[in-house]
């Protein structure tokens, strides 16, 4: 099995194909991993959630990891990992452009983008009409490999 690092190029072209990724943040020296659905474009992942433990984690600090992989031929396989940092995106004056910028990227990526939060958002998205937090986060360094039999 050969081992290679991907090129920035290849870390985007992962990225934007996918749109599942693991999201690692921590708070008080303890790690914390999920599974987000994610929209890439702009040098972000746009995400969003209903508030919880990794919303309150990543506002306690902001930075955070992300990890997409595909499976290859084989048991080859690609992994890229972001290292970034949270943005709320909030649902008050100022922020409209970049939370329907959010909503844009989301819902053309994939029809069922809304599951994982459990509750679909209210379209177009209406202040205090849904507790969902849309976030972004801002890739700060991207790196990856690639394993080939």
């Amino acid at each position: 099995m050969q081992i290679r690092t991907l090129t920035a190029l290849e870390c985007t072209k992962l990225l934007t194909a996918n749109r599942v990724g693991r999201l690692a943040c921590a708070k008080d020296g303890q790690p914390y991993i999920v599974p987000i659905h994610y929209a890439h474009a702009d040098n972000h992942l746009y995400a969003f959630s209903m508030p919880g433990k990794k919303i309150e984690w990543m506002r306690a600090n902001p930075l955070v990891s992300v990890q997409v992989e595909e499976r290859g031929e084989g048991r080859g396989w690609q992994s890229v990992v972001v290292d970034g940092r949270y943005e709320e995106l909030p649902d008050r004056v100022g922020h409209k452009l970049e939370r329907d910028h959010a909503w844009s990227l989301l819902s053309s990526k994939h029809s069922d983008w809304w599951e994982p939060g459990a509750l679909k958002p209210v379209a177009p998205p209406v202040a205090d009409s849904a507790p969902h937090v849309f976030f972004r986060i801002l890739v700060v360094a991207v790196s990856g490999r690639e394993a080939k039999d």
